[in-house]
């Protein structure tokens, strides 16, 4: 059994002899490592023996990859495999597979060498643990191989880092069993979905559908099983969960997310951000514990704005600001919100609603923990970041008006196209979120109306997406997009338009909590990373009435989100917990 405190005593040959095969036939990975002496935690060995490959030259990281064997393939069918390897592939059934299954991996396997040069790696274990089926394996290898060859080789060396902790974990005795709570409530939330995506096992919850009211009633029966102490569905359909502190009157910290999805979604986005603290309640009640003030979870209700057009529902009713014009809102159904209030059992009341208010007095701030959805602690080889500010952001319609004239007969030197204009604004877009740190700008949507193939663009709509750190920071990329567009316009002799839909201010977090978050991430030995969220959240919405501070935790599979491949491991769910756990016992030791 791997012994932290005696690996952290060895010298540098048992220390390398010691975790032989962690890496498949890598020992120099351990031997640069061993440098780095004394681990903290489990989890900061493990982030070091990856920055160690990271920082390595191509050359050696292409060498590591090359060193894995093809999944059942010939060093398999031989009894070839290190003792690790083996078992792996026979607990995910790779022993085992029907004549058609050998014939389908061997012909894939052979496809994907020839495309990149280097053997198809995949953790067979799982984000779980618990091995994914053969069926998974194939479709995971199907797909890899349309990727480009920089981001395969980079998903091949994460893979590879995966196949490591898990090993770590074995040799270690470390169950990650908060994290895999954490899975299997996302896994089990998961259950619940609305047709017709239910029936192609796809994953949509809108707002106050059956599906959601199901999640809603899981949600408060779990909670109970966790010992909160009042557990409560609320007038616009939150699910609030109570954990008293030592005192009747004591304050309370705020946490949560929301539980409402996009369309065809992943399992992980918002509801982490509901069961990692359920999970740190469950253990404080096991425990007979009682902190110096209380825990309030709620998971929102709704946040993503896919029924109605609205969105932050779920937050907005707690800092005061459910407009109730929204009341009156019709989905694609027609059915208004009152309605569709009355119909899931809730009031519609504005009265009950405008209750819901939080009293800032009465809490110490709001903590969110939530899935990056994106690619960067992905790509830095890092389980948790802290967040420094919710990004600011506009949103534009723009239209550049040109001359629609005969595609043959206007020369190219005479063309006033207005699509040839949008074509290059695209590009400016592009430079001036560049000059920009952290900022982005996005044009997602492009249309060319009533256009023909033989016909000059005489008009040329899109849109504009920018998002930023702060508010200065977003306003100046807004403002060198809206003089270059007027610039390049007068240059090609067509005239734009831009009107500004939507300006969301931003959310820094809170100084104190964002110490706190740092100091749970130091105490369990991690890298610190500080990143701003260029997504929205619910602490957006609750900044406006208490501090706030988030935490992210890594996504796999290139950090998708809000897609069914978003996904994260039992492993980095497990540290966010304990993340948590370590910020609630800092901010006990200051009340």
């Amino acid at each position: 059994m791997l012994d932290l405190h005696e690996l952290n005593r060895l010298g540098r040959d048992d220390f390398v002899a010691c975790l032989d095969g962690i890496y498949e036939h890598s020992p120099w990975i351990a031997e640069r490592a061993w440098q780095a002496r004394p681990f903290a935690s489990l989890g900061a060995l493990k982030a070091r023996l990856a920055a160690v490959v990271r920082e390595a030259p191509r050359e050696e990281q292409l060498r590591l990859i090359r060193s894995h064997p093809e999944l059942a393939g010939k060093a398999a069918i031989a009894g070839e495999l290190t003792a690790d390897s083996a078992r792996e592939q026979s607990r995910a059934g790779l022993s085992h597979c029907t004549p058609r299954e050998f014939a389908r991996l061997g012909e894939l396997n052979a496809l994907y060498k020839q495309r990149f040069g280097w053997p198809f790696i995949v953790a067979v274990l799982g984000p779980r643990g618990s091995g994914l089926g053969r069926a998974e394996i194939l479709d995971v290898l199907q797909r890899r191989i349309e990727q480009p060859a920089e981001l395969e080789f980079a998903e091949s060396l994460r893979q590879i880092h995966r196949i490591a902790e898990m090993r770590l974990n074995q040799r270690g005795g470390a169950v990650p069993w908060l994290g895999e709570q954490v899975y299997d409530w996302c896994d089990a939330l998961a259950r619940h979905s609305e047709p017709p995506w239910d029936a192609h096992g796809e994953l949509t919850v809108t707002y106050l559908s059956e599906a959601h009211r199901a999640c809603a009633a899981d949600l408060q029966r779990w909670m109970r099983e966790c010992c909160f102490d009042d557990v409560r569905l609320d007038a616009v359909g939150n699910v609030v969960g109570i954990y008293r502190g030592t005192r009747p009157d004591a304050p309370r910290l705020l946490t949560g997310s929301h539980y409402d999805t996009v369309r065809n979604a992943g399992r992980f986005d918002g509801r982490v951000g509901i069961f990692v603290p359920m999970a740190c309640v469950r253990e404080l009640a096991r425990s007979g514990r009682r902190l110096p003030f209380g825990i309030e979870v709620v998971g929102f209700a709704e946040e993503e704005g896919q029924r109605y057009a609205a969105t932050f529902l779920g937050s907005a009713a707690l800092v005061g600001e459910f407009e109730p014009a929204w009341l009156q809102l019709r989905d694609a159904g027609g059915t208004t919100m009152v309605q569709a209030m009355r119909e899931a059992g809730l009031s519609a009341s504005l009265g009950d609603i405008a209750a819901l208010r939080r009293d800032p007095a009465k809490y110490l701030g709001f903590v969110e923990v939530h899935i990056e959805q994106g690619p960067v602690l992905c790509e830095l080889d890092l389980p948790l970041g802290v967040v420094t500010s919710i990004n600011a952001s506009v949103r534009c319609i723009g239209e550049v008006v040109g001359l629609a004239s005969h595609a043959g007969t206007t020369p190219m030197k005479s063309r006033r196209d207005a699509a040839c204009a949008v074509a290059e604004a695209v590009l400016l877009a592009e430079r001036c979120a560049a000059a920009e740190p952290d900022a982005v700008a996005t044009v997602g949507q492009l249309e060319v109306p009533g256009g023909s193939i033989n016909v000059v663009p005489g008009r040329c709509r899109f849109s504009l997406d920018v998002r930023a750190p702060s508010d200065a920071a977003r306003d100046r990329v807004r403002e060198a997009f809206e003089q270059g567009l007027r610039e390049l316009c007068a240059r090609r002799g067509v005239r734009p338009e831009l009107h500004e839909t939507l300006r969301a201010t931003a959310a820094p977090s809170d100084p104190g909590l964002l110490e706190r978050w740092k100091y749970a991430l130091d105490a369990l030995g991690l890298p610190l990373h500080a990143m701003p969220s260029g997504a929205g959240h619910d602490a957006m919405k609750i900044h406006r009435m208490i501090p706030q501070a988030m935490l992210f935790v890594r996504g796999a599979n290139s950090g998708i989100s809000h897609n069914p491949l978003e996904s994260s491991t039992a492993d980095d769910l497990h540290l966010a917990c304990l993340a948590l756990h370590q910020f609630l016992e800092d901010l006990s030791r200051s009340c």
